[in-house]
């Protein structure tokens, strides 16, 4: 299963500053995956309020497929990856969610961030 380590790993790789339309979907989902979780996690603590599962995964959506094209359009990749990308993206972005808040009744932005966010 993918984790936060995984993405964490793939974003990192893509802030190198390289531009290649030869990034594979996988890295790009990745790299998506921590940029979106991320900026969700951002979001939400600044809102401050808790939020059900179903509206926490919809919003993780939104933000993956945001940073698909975002990176997309940095890194030069075609829009055939874009595709599969976000789809990637919004998978992996979902697994994640699941491994840290989904033992929960909602996504609360009191319980403690991701671990892996505290550097960035």
């Amino acid at each position: 299963m993918f984790g936060f380590g995984d993405a964490k790993e793939n974003y990192d790789q893509l802030q190198d500053g390289r531009h290649e339309a030869k990034f594979s979907h996988e890295l790009l989902a990745g790299g998506a995956s921590f940029a979106a979780f991320k900026a969700f996690e951002d979001h939400q603590r600044s809102q401050g309020k808790p939020v059900s599962h179903q509206f926490a995964k919809e919003l993780l959506a939104g933000f993956a497929g945001a940073e698909v094209d975002k990176l997309m359009e940095s890194k030069g990749a075609d829009w055939i990856d874009r595709e599969r990308a976000q789809h990637e993206a919004k998978k992996r972005t979902e697994q994640m969610y699941d491994q840290h808040y989904g033992g929960r009744d909602e996504y609360n932005p009191e319980y403690e961030a991701p671990e892996h966010f505290r550097n960035y």
